[in-house]
C-alpha cells in the first residue's frame, strides 16, 4: 500500500561551485561572516527538516563557498556538503547511488594519513611527547610489550625502535602488537618495523592483530606474565562512543556528571586495566562532537575544523590549488560530513574534550601521569625544532595541549593503573 503522505519532491543543491561573479563583489570578511550566517540558518533547518529552506541556503552558500578558495571558502565548502549529504539521505536509494563511485574509506586514509603526519605537526609532537614519556616510564624493564590500538604509523614505531635500541642500561626485549581492522596496514608495517629491528640489533618481536577496537580482548593481546605493558592510542579511541543516540534521548538518566555512558569504551578500559599496564597513552582531538543536536556539535565543528584548516592553509603558503591540500582536506572534510550527516552506530567521529576523557578513565580506575617534569621549556624546545609559527604545546590538567594559536585542538595524555 502507498503513503498517504508521500515525501516532498525537493531539489537539493548538492554541487558547490568554485567560483562565482558573486565572490568578486563581496570582500574576504564580509564573505565569511556570511557564509557562517548561511551555514547555521542551514544546520537549523536540516534539524528541523525544512528542506525548501535548508535547499535555498545551499543554493546561496554554493555562490560564495569554494573547494580551491580562501581557508573559509574551502571549510564552507565541505561543511555545506556535509549538510547536503544529510538531506539526501533521507532518500536511501538516492543516496547509495550518489556514492557508488567513491573510494571505500580506508582507501581514502590510506592516501591521508601519511600526508597529515607530514605536512601538519600535530602528530610529530604527539609522538615525540609518547617516545619520552615511554622511555621514561620502561626505565630498568628487561621485556617491553607495546600495544598500538589501531595506528598503524611508522613513523610512530621507528623512531620508538631507535630510542629503545640507545638505552644507557641496555637494550630490552621488545614486543610491539599491533591491532588494525585493515590487514593491509599490517602486511606493510610488520616488515618495515622487524627490518629496522635487524639493523639495530634490538631483540624485536612483532604480532599483527587483524581486529576491530570492539572485538578486542585480552586474551587476543598474548600478555604473558614478566612482560611491562603500555598501550597506546592514536586518534581511535573515540569510535567506541559510537550508539543508538535514541536510546541515549529516551533513557536520559543514563548519564554520569553529564557524559554519556558507554558500554563498549567502559568494557574496553576495563579490560585494559585489569591487564596493568604501566601505562596507557591517548591523542585524541580537542573537541566536542559527542553530542545528540545536530545544530550542538555543527557549531562546534565549524569554530574546531576552522582552526584546522586555517592551520593547513598556513602550512601551505596561501597555495590553493596543491594537490596534497586537496587530499588532506578532504580527510578532514570527509570527517566533518561523519560528524553532520551520520546519526547512530554510523557516526563514530565522537571526539570528546580530556576533562570527558579524565571522567571515563576515572570510572575505569585509572588515574593521570605527569608526562615530564619541565613540560614547559621541553614543548618549547620542541615547537622551535619543528620551525613552525603559530603551534603551541601548553600544559592542562595532566595533559599536553597542541594548540594552533591559542586554540587546543589535539590533547595527549598518560594513565595508569
Amino acid at each position: 500500500m502507498m503513503s498517504s503522505s508521500p515525501k516532498p519532491e525537493v531539489t537539493l543543491s548538492l554541487t558547490l561551485s568554485l567560483g562565482s561573479t558573486l565572490q568578486e563583489v563581496v570582500n574576504p570578511q564580509e564573505r565569511g561572516v556570511r557564509l557562517i550566517q548561511l551555514l547555521l540558518t542551514c544546520a537549523k533547518h536540516a534539524s528541523s527538516s525544512n528542506l525548501h529552506r535548508a535547499d535555498e541556503c545551499l543554493r546561496q552558500i554554493s555562490l560564495l563557498a569554494s573547494v580551491s578558495g580562501d581557508s573559509m571558502q574551502r571549510l564552507s565548502a565541505w561543511f555545506a556538503s556535509a549538510l547536503a549529504v544529510r538531506l539526501v539521505k533521507r532518500w536511501p536509494g538516492l543516496h547509495k547511488v550518489l556514492n557508488y563511485t567513491q573510494l571505500p574509506k580506508q582507501d581514502q586514509l590510506g592516501q591521508a594519513q601519511p600526508l597529515f603526519g607530514r605536512v601538519c605537526p600535530y602528530l610529530g609532537f604527539s609522538y615525540a611527547i609518547i617516545s619520552r614519556t615511554l622511555i621514561k616510564a620502561m626505565t630498568g624493564e628487561r621485556v617491553i610489550h607495546l600495544v598500538d590500538l589501531g595506528s598503524g604509523d611508522a613513523n610512530l614505531w621507528i623512531p620508538l625502535l631507535r630510542s629503545f635500541s640507545c638505552l644507557l642500561d641496555g637494550q630490552p626485549h621488545l614486543k610491539v602488537t599491533c591491532m588494525n581492522a585493515n590487514k593491509a596496514i599490517l602486511e606493510e608495517l610488520g616488515p618495515r618495523l622487524l627490518k629496522e629491528a635487524e639493523a639495530l640489533g634490538l631483540p624485536f618481536q612483532f604480532a599483527p592483530l587483524n581486529v576491530s577496537l570492539r572485538e578486542l580482548t585480552l586474551d587476543k593481546l598474548g600478555v604473558k606474565s614478566g612482560e611491562a605493558l603500555a598501550f597506546i592510542s592514536i586518534l581511535n579511541l573515540h569510535s567506541l562512543l559510537a550508539e543508538d543516540d535514541s536510546v541515549d534521548a529516551h533513557f536520559s538518566h543514563n548519564k554520569t556528571n553529564g557524559i554519556k555512558d558507554s558500554k563498549q569504551m567502559f568494557r574496553l578500559l576495563s579490560t585494559i586495566r585489569s591487564s596493568s599496564p604501566k601505562v596507557f597513552f591517548l591523542v585524541e582531538k580537542e573537541a566536542d562532537h559527542n553530542l545528540n543536536k545536530l545544530v550542538d556539535r555543527f557549531v562546534e565543528g565549524l569554530h574546531y575544523y576552522s582552526a584546522v584548516f586555517d592551520s593547513v592553509d598556513a602550512t601551505f603558503g596561501g597555495n590553493t590549488s596543491s594537490r596534497e591540500r586537496l587530499v588532506l582536506e578532504e580527510m578532514f572534510g570527509k570527517e566533518i560530513e561523519n560528524i553532520v550527516a551520520c546519526e547512530g552506530v554510523e557516526r563514530e567521529e565522537r571526539h570528546e574534550r580530556y576533562g570527558r576523557w579524565m571522567v571515563r578513565f576515572g570510572q575505569a580506575g585509572f588515574k593521570p601521569v605527569m608526562m615530564w617534569h619541565d613540560s614547559t621549556e621541553d614543548a618549547k624546545q620542541m615547537v622551535e625544532a619543528c620551525g613552525r609559527n603559530g603551534y603551541k604545546i601548553v600544559n592542562e590538567r595532566a595533559s599536553l595541549m597542541i594548540c594552533w594559536h591559542d586554540r587546543p585542538l589535539y590533547a595527549v595524555s598518560a594513565w595508569t593503573c
